[in-house]
């Protein structure tokens, strides 16, 4: 169960929302600390200032023959905590409260003005310094005298820091409540926001082998982040289904194929077998026989290369590359007795190199193939031109026959397996209809294109276009 939550998307986003949550409430605790005690202090600085100031006023003419200055502390009226000094400016105490003993004259003449904090009866007190002077006699003549006095005054901060932390506190318990609030908010949230995903997973679950039908809920073509999770199913999906289409297309059709095959051998040596024939018959028969398995051995050997091609993959180390003017030429010393044969000549235009993304192999079979369907189709006499071009980022073949050509209506079936334009030929020129099937499968698999083009009483073309190597 630890395991099943720790991947679950929504049980991280959570988390991951509430560990945000959880630093931005440390976030503002902390700041809130930070302003709560400049704040809080900044006001104690400034009451411990008007206190010390009050202090000052009770500074008075000690009405001696010296001009001298007394505290006189009639009309202080001062927390009974706080503690407060005074010197004159030869650090003569004039007078401190009660509470305290003070903390020596040095400390008075050596302190600079400003906040120092001290430990006095075993708490804490801010204490303030600060220097100040008062006029004796001023109704004498220049003016009256004027005197340096020092004043310390402090206050215990047991109340300022309480404050702070009363404040922080309800900043945390504020936060507190945040999170224990946006836990539960959050997980529903998430909950009715993954929804969507929940819904379309649901509906892939359901597609199996017999059925694909797979209608995404409209709440996933609308989400931003759900719309290319979505589409690359339904992409995915089609060619899964394409791919189950073809394979059983396939294995019906070389069922039929081998199942008619088969038939017209085992039809050959039942007629043999119905009576008792000459030698020359016999050997008539066998001869058919001996065909009808050739044609058989062919289209065993057309239905596995064809399924080599389309299971091998185009990820290898070394791509592959070789020469398809090489090729061409090889294939056509090869057809050179067909097309003897047939009384037909083929024509060639090529460059001196043109490099593809095939092996030798598979560069043979497609043009093999090509060339032969276009000694096949082509009347005596005719011509079959073949031509190889060399573009700035592909190579382009073109195989042209001048026969009898294909049906419109048909010519977006050519490439399909086991299809022939023409059934009652297929026993005289050995088609099994995987020809060009198999030329469609090693050119796209090798990133280029063919397509045909013909016209009924004209001839065919067929057009090879490969990337360079």
């Amino acid at each position: 169960m630890t395991s099943n939550l720790s991947r679950s998307i929504t049980w991280r986003l959570i988390a991951a929302v509430l560990a945000v949550e959880f630093a931005a409430a440390v976030l503002v605790i902390v700041l809130s600390w930070g302003y709560e005690r400049h704040t809080h202090f900044r006001a104690f600085d400034v009451m411990l200032h008007g206190r010390a100031d009050s202090v000052l006023g009770a500074v008075q003419d000690a009405e001696d023959t010296e001009d001298n200055v007394m505290l006189d502390k009639a009309d202080l009226r001062l927390p009974q905590e706080d503690i407060y000094e005074v010197y004159d400016e030869r650090g003569r105490l004039l007078g401190r409260s009660p509470n305290w003993q003070g903390l020596g004259e040095g400390f008075a003449a050596t302190t600079k003005d400003g906040f120092v904090r001290k430990i006095v009866n075993g708490r804490h007190y801010r204490l303030l310094r600060m220097h100040g002077s008062r006029i004796v006699d001023p109704g004498e003549p220049g003016g009256g005298k004027l005197r340096h006095v020092a004043v310390l005054y402090g206050a215990p901060t047991e109340r300022v820091w309480g404050a702070i932390w009363h404040a922080v506190a309800v900043y945390a318990g504020g936060s507190l409540l945040l999170l224990l609030v946006s836990g539960p908010l959050v997980a529903w949230v998430l909950h009715r926001g993954l929804a969507p995903l929940r819904d379309l997973a649901a509906l892939a679950g359901n597609v199996s082998a017999n059925a694909w039908e797979f209608e995404p809920p409209e709440t996933a073509r609308t989400t931003r982040e759900l719309a290319p999770l979505t589409h690359a199913l339904e992409s995915v999906l089609e060619r899964l289904e394409c791919a189950f289409v073809q394979q059983r297309t396939f294995v019906s059709d070389a069922a039929h194929e081998l199942k008619t095959a088969v038939a017209v051998v085992k039809s050959s040596l039942q007629l043999l077998g119905l009576r008792t024939r000459t030698p020359a018959e016999y050997q008539a028969g066998l001869d058919r026989c001996l065909a009808d398995t050739a044609r058989l051995e062919d289209l065993v050997a057309k239905m596995l290369t064809l399924a080599r091609v389309e299971s091998a993959t185009t990820a290898t180390s070394t791509p592959a590359a070789c020469d398809a003017v090489r090729c061409l030429e090889e294939t056509m010393r090869e057809m050179e007795t067909v097309a003897a044969l047939r009384q037909v000549r083929v024509d060639k235009t090529a460059p001196e190199h043109a490099s593809v993304p095939l092996t030798a192999e598979d560069c043979q079979l497609v043009v093999s193939n090509l060339l032969l369907n276009a000694l096949q189709h082509s009347p005596t006499g005719a011509q079959v031109q073949l031509n190889l071009s060399v573009m700035h980022d592909a190579v382009e073949m073109r195989v042209a026959d001048h026969g009898e050509g294909i049906d419109p209506t048909v010519q977006a079936q050519v490439f399909d397996r086991f299809f022939r334009g023409d059934h009652s030929r297929s026993r005289a020129t050995g088609g099994a209809g995987l020809g060009l099937a198999i030329c469609k499968a090693v050119v796209e698999k090798a990133g280029g294109s063919i397509a045909l083009a013909s016209t009924p009483g004209q001839g065919t073309i067929v057009t090879v276009r490969l990337p360079r190597a």
